[in-house]
């Protein structure tokens, strides 16, 4: 099966499994575990802050960056696009009794002005603005990268009105493996940013949250309250090292499969309009001709290629370590045969 359903659905090599076993382990939560410590640190260090706690997964992180950040009442800016808003069942209300205030940018990518006219006056009826939050790259935006300049404009622009400002780092390193500039420039003027190690990178599960040192001891309070306290977390924490030491060539491979693919699925007939391929997701919508996005996501998966639906017509195409050039041309295949009638 070539699986390009997303990048979520990379599997653990062999070698990552390997380095589990032999990981030096202690209690985490008594700050005895030396391989979470040292991802901790490691992290830290890239991004360029002072502390990192190690999490079970990003959508974690985002929760307890709002958590940290914020009060019951305030109110977070965002993308219309975000993960934080539409794929965590509501947890920036339910859990710290937020609001959400989504701008239309483009392709997940918002401007200083955007920002500037969504900011709230201060008025004891309205939401205070509190925290300003970014994803690279934008995933419902076709993996795009939010270019350095339009980073330093809103982030210029969220301090001048004293908001907190957070990066969903998801697909950092894939930004990274496309521009080639530093993750600690990318995360410079955020109060907090995490990566994933879940992704592209191949890990089963874990996220590295960073910031300020107060940040980072505050975010430990939340994890302990939201049960994402662990024991022996290094068994985790040792497939993101090895990923960190491994797998981190593998963005760029990642992106260059996805541009290929995108190039060759949007000459297709049936297809209508493809977001620009940046990076290692490709989004591209089919005409009212062809089989619905649900019906040709079924048609594949018996060829023994996984898409996704992310609309009635539109669908997403994720390459990760777990694909290659042959499993690119088998999609490529498949999908042609499919959109000219193929069952």
């Amino acid at each position: 099966m070539h699986d390009f359903y997303s990048d979520t659905k990379s599997i653990p090599t062999k070698a990552m499994l390997k380095s589990i076993v032999s990981a030096p382990l202690g209690d985490e939560q008594k700050g005895e575990d030396p391989t979470t410590a040292a991802l901790e640190s490691r992290v830290a260090k890239m991004l360029g802050k002072e502390a990192a706690v190690f999490m079970i997964s990003g959508t974690m992180c985002n929760e307890i960056a709002v958590k940290v950040s914020c009060q019951p009442g305030d109110e977070v800016i965002c993308d219309e696009t975000s993960h934080l808003l539409n794929f965590e069942c509501g947890s920036p209300a339910a859990i710290s009794g937020v609001v959400m205030r989504p701008l239309q940018g483009q392709y997940g990518i918002f401007s200083a002005d955007d920002v500037r006219e969504a900011i709230r006056p201060e008025s004891r009826y309205m939401p205070i603005s509190k925290l300003l939050l970014i994803e690279q790259t934008a995933n419902l935006g076709g993996g795009a990268v939010w270019p350095l300049e339009i980073i330093d404009s809103v982030m210029s622009e969220a301090k001048s009105h004293g908001l907190i400002t957070h990066m969903d780092g998801a697909r950092l390193l894939n930004a990274v493996a496309k521009t080639g500039i530093d993750p600690a420039r990318y995360a410079r003027d955020f109060d907090s940013v995490w990566i994933d190690f879940s992704k592209g990178l191949g890990a089963p599960c874990g996220a590295v949250l960073a910031g300020s040192a107060d940040f980072c001891h505050k975010a430990w309070r939340h994890k302990q309250a939201l049960g994402g306290a662990m024991r022996q977390s290094g068994v985790l924490a040792a497939a993101c090292l090895y990923a960190l030491d491994n797998n981190i060539s593998q963005q760029a491979h990642d992106n260059e499969l996805a541009a290929s693919i995108g190039e060759r699925i949007k000459r297709l007939d049936q297809v209508i309009h493809m977001h620009p391929v940046e990076t290692n997701i490709i989004i591209f919508d089919v005409s009212a001709e062809a089989p619905t996005a649900v019906e040709i996501v079924e048609r594949l998966k018996k060829r023994g290629v996984l898409v996704g639906a992310f609309g009635e017509r539109r669908l997403r195409v994720v390459t990760c370590l777990n694909v290659n050039k042959a499993s690119g041309d088998s999609l490529v295949a498949e999908l042609t045969d499919v959109l000219a009638g193929g069952n």
